[in-house]
């Protein structure tokens, strides 16, 4: 059990905003919370360290301690209602695409309580119906990943219960059809006053949670036949009580009924909708385009898309607070602790500085809570050892885990959602343990490279996140001289994208992409629940998993998943460079191009007499490594992009990306291979520059662990100083730039 733990409501405040933080404490004392600017979050020793800078606020003080629980697990439930309870007779069915069948316990569709009502759930033993305490099963087990038709049925006047299942569509030598039948010794209570739960018993928790795909319940005021229960009946037959038809609303959280009762529910913890369902064809891919093929709804014992904790302390953001990066530090007497990060941004429509970094919050929770598995004794034994944080998703998975993991059924995540503890976002949160000289930090401590460099240079800068870019657009960077990335702004929804678009190049502004594998995927977020996003792995690119066929298209927003690439959109067409090669959490050294020695960007180096540059860090020892970004003009790259730099003698893990791979020989680019098919020419990141409209420029690195070299020996390095002349130019006054 972590000792404490918590997280905010929001991600980027404006002064005037309120920021609410919801705490669990395990701890019988109460707690201390208080202010704190983030400046460093590298726990490596030989690194600036862990820096903050506490700072007064209002909230800072004692809190009690109380735990708050999460209950997993999605379902969809229905408000009660009369046509659940006046019922003598009835058939409830459903069918589905069991995805663990011998879970027991999971339910279809539930209407009990206080042993009263029935349901329909299934188990190691097929479909089973409950009625109180009665419970009767096929006795055969469902088969996995197929289609099947389940029911139950009770006739009044003879007391008869039944229970059946039925495979249909394609069964092949599936012998799991079967029902079976008791007489009641007495007539049960089915009014127990609940509404319906579809894909849940008791809506409680992920042990009575469904998992896999569930379509058309149907509830019926008579006990059908085998014969019709085995077939689905119309929404206008007149012993019709309820029909659920999920290929409505599917980007909501609405669920429809469709009979003449409009007994409607909502879903909880967020299921994968837009699934294909029975009867999909693959003539179409595109849901919008036939919905009632993708009428189906997977459910998972493991879906979140919020906490629910109540708030435990505010915080109104003051006037005049400075843009950064910040935390809400908590703290046990005991020595348990935590530090909930939240972004300060200037006042809307002013700004504190000319330079900007925007902060890529939708990568952070794209991969929030991702379980790496590598939390071994190696890797507590160096956390331990540099005091860095060791509650890792591995081993607590309690608030859900990441897009880059799989729910307990092996289908991918696709929903991730900010309303929970983010436990990888966190200062001194070590991802990888390769060593004990390097850091291995991803996404936030890894972006606190970049903070504590422009601090210790005095470069001024304000704060923005994706969510900003999102919601306004081009318009909020607009005013700023200079706008930097972080180490990897990997995914974007078409709104924050057209933004970093139309400032660099069309509204003259001036970018440093210091990253790499940015602007890679498209993701949607929810149109009712803010802070939710959605990810579909559809064809190509470097997957954690892959989209099921039929499935590749959005259900928040309709759009078609997947690589920006594959939606026209390539990054080279934006920052000059885009995702070619992944390798281990190493890095290489860039060498410099004769380009970068005379002409309009010689500027760039000034100060450097060096030709191999980035040879250190802190970020797997060496500025060009782990996910590289390559130029190639095929792709979208500028005409006039010039190459400065190429890193080169990558370590033999490097891969191609999948969707360069054309063959086992050729790639995209067709490029002459080099013995044994690897294509060495396209595995490197480029350091490129170019000028843009109206005076605008883009200067990009190519590198996810470009950003760890920027503090070493104090800054004194030419990484540091290459990147400095590029800020300092950027940001100078217009005449002399």
């Amino acid at each position: 059990m972590i000792p404490i733990i918590g997280y905010s409501d929001k991600l980027s405040v404006a002064p005037g905003d309120e920021i609410a933080f919801k705490i669990s404490s395990a701890g019988k004392a109460d707690y201390t919370a208080r202010l704190v600017r983030l400046i460093s979050g590298d726990p490596n020793p030989a690194s600036p360290g862990l820096q903050e800078a506490e700072i007064p606020a209002d909230f800072a003080r004692s809190y009690p301690s109380r735990m708050q629980t999460v209950a997993l697990g999605s379902f969809v439930r229905v408000p009660a209602n009369t046509a659940f309870a006046d019922l003598e007779s009835f058939t409830l069915s459903a069918t589905i695409w069991p995805t663990m069948p011998g879970k027991p316990n999971q339910g279809i569709a539930s209407c009990m309580a206080d042993g009263k009502g029935y349901a329909l759930t299934i188990g190691p033993d097929g479909a089973e119906a409950r009625i109180g305490a009665t419970k009767l099963s096929v006795g055969k087990p469902l088969t996995e990943r197929r289609w099947t038709r389940v029911w139950m049925a009770y006739d009044a006047g003879s007391r008869m219960l039944t229970v059946g299942q039925f495979p249909i569509g394609q069964i092949f030598d599936r012998d799991d059809a079967g029902s079976a039948d008791m007489q009641l010794d007495t007539a049960p209570d089915l009014a127990s006053g609940q509404g319906m739960l579809i894909a849940s018993i008791d809506g409680l928790g992920p042990d009575t949670c469904f998992n896999g795909k569930l379509e058309r319940p149907m509830l019926h005021n008579r006990a059908r036949s085998i014969a019709q229960a085995k077939a689905s009946a119309s929404a206008a037959a007149d012993d019709v009580v309820a029909v659920w038809d999920f290929s409505q609303r599917i980007s909501s959280l609405d669920v429809m009924e469709a009979g003449r009762h409009g007994l409607h529910g909502r879903v909880v913890n967020l299921p994968s909708r837009a699934m294909a369902g029975s009867n999909w064809s693959g003539d179409e891919m595109a849901w919008r385009h036939r919905p009632t093929e993708y009428s189906a709804i997977h459910f998972h014992d493991d879906d979140i898309d919020d906490c629910r904790w109540e708030t435990d302390f505010t915080f109104t953001i003051p006037d005049g607070m400075k843009s950064g990066v910040y935390a809400a530090k908590l703290a046990l007497p005991d020595g348990g602790e935590d530090a909930i990060p939240f972004f300060v941004r200037p006042k809307r429509g002013e700004r504190q500085a000319d330079f900007c970094v925007v902060i890529p919050t939708f990568t952070y929770v794209i991969y929030a809570n991702q379980a790496r598995e590598n939390t071994t004794e190696g890797y507590l034994a160096k956390a331990k050892s540099w005091g860095a944080r060791e509650h890792t998703p591995d081993l607590y998975p309690d608030f859900g885990l990441s897009t880059y993991n799989f729910h307990s059924d092996g289908s991918g995540i696709s929903h991730t959602t900010r309303h929970r503890p983010i436990l990888n976002m966190r200062p001194g949160y070590m991802a990888i343990a390769n060593g004990f000289a390097a850091s291995g930090l991803r996404h936030l401590p890894a972006d606190l490279h970049l903070i504590q460099w422009l601090e210790s240079k005095g470069i001024d800068y304000d704060i923005l996140t994706d969510e900003d870019l999102d919601a306004e657009g081009a318009d909020v960077l607009a005013g700023y001289k200079a706008v930097a990335t972080t180490t990897h702004p990997e995914y974007h929804t078409k709104a924050s994208l057209d933004a970093f678009q139309n400032y660099a190049h069309k509204l003259g502004g001036r970018l440093l992409y210091l990253g790499g594998n940015g602007f890679y995927w498209r993701i949607a977020k929810h149109a009712q629940l803010e802070g939710v996003f959605e990810i579909r792995r559809a064809e190509g690119g470097i997957r954690a998993w892959a989209s099921e066929p039929g499935e590749y298209y959005n259900a928040f927003d309709g759009a078609y998943g997947g690589l920006w690439r594959r939606n026209g959109r390539p990054p080279q067409a934006l920052g000059g460079v885009g995702f070619t090669s992944q390798g281990l959490f190493e890095g290489s050294y860039y060498r410099r191009t004769k380009a970068s020695y005379e002409g309009d960007q010689a500027w760039i180096f000034e100060g450097i007499d060096d030709e191999i540059i980035g040879d250190f860090g802190f970020s797997g020892g060496g500025a060009a490594g782990f996910e590289l970004d390559r130029a190639d003009k095929t792709l979208g790259t500028p005409e006039n992009a010039v190459t400065l730099a190429s890193s080169e003698n990558h370590q033999d893990h490097f891969v191609l990306v999948h969707e360069d791979q054309l063959t086992h020989v050729d790639t995209y680019p067709r490029i002459k291979q080099t013995p044994g098919g690897r294509p060495e020419p396209l595995i490197r990141a480029d350091i490129v520059y170019f000028d843009t409209a109206d005076g605008g420029a883009v200067f990009s690195t190519g590198s996810i662990t470009f950003c760890g070299s920027l503090p070493w020996n104090g800054g004194d390095n030419n990484i540091s100083r290459m990147t400095e002349n590029v800020i300092r130019r950027f940001i100078a006054d217009e005449e002399e730039a």
